[in-house]
């Protein structure tokens, strides 16, 4: 399986967008799933549960940051934000979810896909 549909897939499974990302990556960045679902913890429902960044987008991030721990990141990560707004309309879960103007822009499951494709040309 894919990472992108693995990431789905945990996010099915009660992970939040966050947590769906960096579990994708857990075997890749040798880590337990234990930690990789505590290093996502704090991001659901838009950073902390309040809509603010989305969890997707946070978790992408926090995989670039493991990855290349904190070296040649900021290009990387520059790219991944902008690119995460074109595909998905907005890097706010409240938004993105439509909460205020009854629109979605982009589906969690949508949001946590998009950000593993980005990721996968980004590392």
């Amino acid at each position: 399986m894919n990472k992108r549909d693995l990431a789905v897939q945990y996010k099915h499974s009660g992970f939040n967008c966050a947590q769906a990302v960096i579990g994708a990556y857990a075997e890749e960045l040798e880590l337990d799933s234990e930690t990789a679902a505590a290093l996502g913890a704090g991001f659901g429902a838009g950073m902390g549960t309040l809509g603010a960044t989305c969890g997707a987008l946070c978790g992408a991030q926090i995989v670039l940051g493991l990855k290349y721990k904190g070296r040649s990141l900021a290009g990387r990560q520059h790219k991944l934000y902008s690119g995460f707004l074109d595909l998905c309309g907005a890097t706010i879960c409240a938004e993105l979810k439509g909460v205020t103007t009854g629109r979605p822009l982009c589906s969690c499951d949508n949001c946590v896909a998009n950000a593993v494709e980005l990721l996968e040309e980004l590392l």
